[in-house]
């Protein structure tokens, strides 16, 4: 059983979280520059948003929050190791950021509470992660459907 496994928002939170990495893994490694449009984000630079939303919600929350975790440059070439390792410690960050406004009952910078901050997270990087699919799909590479099937399966992920 997961050491958070007594609160289930925090618990929720990383099952979020690994299920980002779990598509992130999926995806071919010359997938992660399609686009919509010429200009438009890349899959790799929509990772990077999620991992630099969370570090500047860290910054204004919990500064102390943010030693060793660094901001991604999508257009320097960040591989998918780096994303994913980047994602997995800005992941634990946001979880530690949980744990203490959750005891707290409040979050610095974010009404009403803790528990309508996950929810504000989630939707955020969810919406995201939609659009990668979608860009992947439009651009020839869908993940597959068993992937897709398995961004649905939190009790396993």
């Amino acid at each position: 059983m997961n050491e958070d496994a007594d609160d289930p928002r925090v618990e929720t939170w990383l099952i979020h979280d690994r299920i980002n990495r779990y598509l992130l893994d999926a995806i071919p490694d010359d997938a992660m520059a399609a686009s919509l449009t010429a200009r438009g984000r890349t899959v790799t630079d929509l990772f990077a948003h999620i991992h630099n939303v969370r570090l500047m919600w860290l910054k204004a929350a919990a500064p102390e929050l943010l030693a060793g975790l660094d901001k991604l440059d999508p257009k320097a070439a960040a591989g998918r190791e780096r994303i994913s390792g980047s994602l997995a410690a800005s992941g634990e960050a946001i979880a530690a950021l949980l744990r203490q406004s959750l005891a707290a009952g409040r979050i610095k910078g974010f009404k009403p509470h803790p528990s309508a901050f996950l929810g504000y997270l989630i939707s955020h990087e969810s919406h995201h992660r939609g659009q990668i699919e979608y860009v992947l799909r439009l651009a020839g590479t869908p993940v597959p459907d068993s992937i897709s099937y398995g961004l649905w399966e939190w009790g396993v992920r």
